[in-house]
């Protein structure tokens, strides 16, 4: 099949009219209104008007084996022929025992592990709150700007990435304090990332901990180990082990947000494996089940709950997201997908880097593995946001058959299926710059 095939206006005419029939009847989120989709399949998304386009989002970074998977689908037929639900927390099943048993292999961390299964990504965070703080009896926990963590109320009071995300929202509640992260091109600081000694880590010790916080009173430290709503910012490998030492030497738990960073995305199994560190806690989601609602949060074994109830869920870990989970698991085992990962990734930012160096508008290229951040900018000296820009070519990649989702302020994020097809994903990186150089010229 020749792809990407748009053979309307985008969005087109049946596309535009659920588009309109969508907003008299569903909550606004942040539905992009380029098309309502009818088919999906691996790298491949086909619209309600026969458009076919290549994906380069992966249904927010979800779709790592791909669409459909085959084996995630027969996984899946299999389990609904035995059970759907349990009550997984209240009547066990062997099915939460196999892939917890898979899990915990292969998350980092040299010590014993449990898991408990949630729902979603902002449960996976939730979860880690509430065994941090159990433990410790701290009340704070420390973020960072620009990260993400969730919508629900806890994890919303982390998330410091958009002002929408929190507007009228009060999800503040005296838990959670915020410090810069390690944001090299637009340094918080203003300094030089090649001799500032790292100071955005030193900052905590020497101002949040002497001047608004004493370590005393956090249980938990939680980062994403390369943050992705806020626009794939990839921080200075020094900052995490900076992090890592500064939450040992004051007891403080280590919580790593891997919901859009893990399973093999990043070029490693778990993004926090590019830093040589270990974290007490990690929430996982998004790519964990190819689909299907689940979200895992894996801890140290002595930071289990001492008692029942102080959490528990009713639909985590049902049996037809696990046995989706178990198949997915395998299938990025079987085929390293963390290695072809990887191979994309420095293909595309060779590509994309010699891109910026021949256009004004493309600011920065960051990312490990495919997980890759294009920032844009109006001027490179100024780097003032190309918001605009970034918007025009978005809807350029669109009308020229390519899904992209954007990121950060004016930034765009590069999160195919990690079983893109080599053709398609030359072909989408081609788009992309085609829509990048169209719009460079249109600001000349």
């Amino acid at each position: 099949m020749n792809v990407p095939k748009i053979d309307t206006q985008i969005p087109g005419p049946r596309s535009r009219r659920l588009l309109e029939e969508a907003k008299k009847v569903l909550v606004t989120t942040t539905r992009l209104e380029y098309m309502a989709i009818a088919k999906m399949e691996n790298d491949l998304i086909w619209d309600v008007d026969g458009n076919v386009f290549i994906d380069f989002a992966a249904s927010i970074a979800v779709a790592n084996v791909g669409h459909r998977n085959p084996k995630v689908i027969d996984a899946v037929k299999k389990q609904l022929e035995r059970y759907i639900h349990t009550g997984p927390h209240d009547w066990l099943d062997e099915v939460q025992i196999e892939y917890a048993k898979k899990l915990i292999k292969v998350v980092p961390g040299n010590f014993t592990k449990k898991v408990f299964f949630g729902n979603s990504g902002t449960e996976s965070v939730e979860a880690a709150l509430k065994v941090a703080r159990w433990n410790t009896k701290r009340p704070l926990i420390l973020a960072f700007y620009g990260a993400f963590h969730g919508r629900t109320y806890g994890s919303l009071a982390l998330t410091a990435s958009k002002p929408q995300h929190r507007r009228y929202l009060l999800p503040y509640g005296g838990m959670a304090i915020h410090a810069p992260y390690s944001y090299c091109y637009r340094c918080p600081f203003k300094l030089d990332p090649s001799t500032c000694g790292i100071w955005c880590a030193d900052f905590i010790k020497e101002w949040i901990f002497e001047k608004v916080a004493p370590p005393e009173d956090i249980a938990a430290i939680i980062l994403e180990p390369i943050q992705g709503e806020g626009g794939y910012i990839v921080p200075h490998p020094e900052f995490i082990r900076k992090i890592h030492r500064l939450a040992k030497e004051y007891e403080i738990l280590l919580i790593v947000d891997e919901v859009q960073t893990g399973f093999a995305r990043s070029g490693k199994m778990f993004a926090i494996e590019h830093y040589g560190v270990e974290q007490d806690i990690m929430s996982t989601a998004k790519a964990i089940a190819g689909g299907f609602p689940l979200g895992a949060t894996i801890i140290r074994s002595d930071l289990d709950f001492r008692y029942e109830g102080a959490h528990s869920s009713t639909f985590g870990g049902n049996a037809i997201s696990l046995v989706a989970a178990n198949a997915v698991l395998d299938y990025i085992l079987e085929n390293k997908l963390w290695e072809r990962a990887d191979k994309l990734g420095n293909e595309a930012i060779k590509f994309l880097t010699e891109l910026k160096d021949e256009t004004e508008i493309l600011g920065d290229v960051r990312g490990k593995g495919l997980f890759i951040g294009l920032e844009f900018v109006r001027d490179k000296d100024t780097k003032e946001f190309g918001v605009r820009e970034r918007d025009r070519i978005a809807r350029l990649c669109y009308e020229n058959g390519l899904v992209v989702l954007p990121c950060g302020k004016s930034s765009i994020r590069i999160a195919p299926p990690l079983t893109i097809t080599d053709e398609n994903f030359r072909k989408g990186l081609e788009i992309l710059a085609d829509s990048i150089r169209k719009v460079d010229k249109e600001r000349k």
